[in-house]
């Protein structure tokens, strides 16, 4: 990561068509939760979505084990979903069994069986996506290990341009009563695709710059993310060992895109 110093935050937008809240004239935009993702999938060619902890993270794993994955918005239709598929569906992570271990878990992923076509329902990230699927777009699943192989694959399949630009979602997490809850987590990992997006041709916009800008002003990313309100929920919960999967920066070279309904390599 070159989050290290001052980001410039541009002082002049060219103007576009459409809503103000697109961010038109940049190529690299940046956005919060699913009416976010709604707004900037209307302009954007490609929608990163973030969540890392810890659906994106755990799609990462699963598709770099050779699982396809599914996003599925979180409910107990996702069993039935994924009999129609032919998938197997994961369950909640206190719901693991001995004979069914897959879950929303990176770290169960990552000794699970691989099995062919996985189900992934998740409350934030997940529904997110599989929103986003629908337009047709496509989505990249992005997070702390494979920000930097994320921006190589969009920077090489010519996107980042103000006529094809690249709309950044941080999933976040919810409240009780429903309502978006920023979570640190997303931040720093949407900034951390925005930082190896930080040359396209088409620039970023001013809340893609001030979302790099987190990155200057956190010296050791894994402590952040272990020291926040999800790092330390989950680990209080018992899945502590989720987080440090999620806090291997860089550690992969995987880039999940969701087409037609289903995350492969890309």
């Amino acid at each position: 990561m070159t989050g290290t110093g001052p980001v410039p935050i541009p002082t002049h937008v060219e103007p576009g068509a459409g809503s103000v809240h697109a961010q038109p004239g940049s190529g690299a935009r940046f956005d919060w939760g699913l009416a976010g993702a709604a707004e900037l999938g209307r302009v954007c060619a490609v929608l990163v979505v973030v969540d890392v902890l810890s659906f994106t993270t755990s799609v990462d794993v699963a598709v770099g084990r050779g699982m396809r994955v599914h996003p599925f918005p979180w409910g107990a239709q996702a069993a039935e979903y994924a009999s129609r598929v032919g998938a197997v569906a994961a369950v909640g992570r206190r719901a693991v069994t001995a004979e069914h271990p897959w879950s929303l878990s990176p770290a169960a992923l990552r000794s699970a069986p691989v099995v062919p076509e996985l189900v992934l329902p998740s409350p934030n990230g997940s529904a997110i996506c599989a929103a986003a699927s629908a337009t047709g777009l496509p989505v990249v699943a992005g997070c702390l290990r494979n920000a930097a192989a994320v921006g190589r694959w969009l920077t090489a399949a010519g996107y980042g341009s103000v006529d094809a630009p690249i709309g950044v979602i941080a999933a976040g997490e919810r409240w009780p009563d429903g309502s978006l809850r920023p979570g640190l987590e997303d931040q720093l990992g949407a900034a951390a695709v925005l930082d190896a997006l930080a040359t396209v041709p088409g620039g970023l916009s001013v809340e893609a710059a001030v979302a790099l800008a987190a990155l200057a002003g956190v010296r050791d990313v894994p402590a952040a993310v272990r020291g926040s309100v999800s790092g330390r929920e989950l680990a209080v919960r018992g899945f502590a060992a989720d987080v440090e999967v999620a806090v291997q920066v860089g550690a992969s070279p995987v880039v999940p895109v969701l087409r037609n309904g289903v995350f492969s390599p890309g």
